[in-house]
C-alpha cells in the first residue's frame, strides 16, 4: 500500500514539474518592417516582410512567463546574429512582447541573405523554448 502511495505521489509530482516547465508558450515569432504592437499581433493580420531597403525588426510575443524567466531574441542573417535583446521577467506575466532590430536601413541596404528571428526562453537555467521563425530573403 505504501509503495502504491509513494509511486502515485512521484507520478503526480513528475507530471506537475513537466507541466510547469512547459506552460510558457510562443504566440508569435517573426520579422517585420516596424515595431509591431501586441494589439497588432493579436489582430492576426499578416505583417509586412522586410526588404533590403526597409527596416527589419524581429519580434516575439510569449505567454505564461514566470518571474526569473529569461527571454532572448535575435535578428539573424544565415548563421550570424546581427542584433540581440534579452529580458529577465521581473514578475509573473501573462504576455511579454520583445523586439530587436533596426528602425532605419543600413547604408546600402541590408546584406544579402536569409533573415530570421531566433528565440530562446530559459527558466531556472534550463532552456524551455528554443525556436526560429521561417527564414526569408531580404530582396
Amino acid at each position: 500500500m505504501l509503495t502504491r502511495v509513494l509511486f502515485a505521489l512521484i507520478l503526480i509530482c513528475g507530471v506537475a514539474a513537466v507541466a510547469s516547465a512547459e506552460d510558457a508558450k510562443v504566440i508569435a515569432l517573426g520579422i517585420t518592417t516596424h515595431e509591431v504592437s501586441q494589439a497588432e499581433i493579436e489582430k492576426g493580420d499578416p505583417l509586412l516582410a522586410p526588404h533590403f531597403n526597409t527596416p527589419a525588426i524581429a519580434y516575439v510575443l510569449a505567454a505564461n512567463l514566470k518571474k526569473g524567466d529569461v527571454v532572448d531574441i535575435e535578428l539573424v542573417n544565415g548563421d550570424t546574429s546581427l542584433m540581440q535583446s534579452c529580458q529577465t521577467v521581473t514578475e509573473d506575466q501573462a504576455t511579454v512582447l520583445l523586439r530587436v532590430g533596426k528602425r532605419g536601413v543600413p547604408a546600402g541596404g541590408w546584406p544579402e541573405g536569409n533573415y530570421h528571428a531566433a528565440l530562446k526562453i530559459t527558466r531556472d537555467g534550463k532552456t524551455v523554448i528554443e525556436r526560429s521563425s521561417t527564414p526569408i530573403p531580404l530582396d
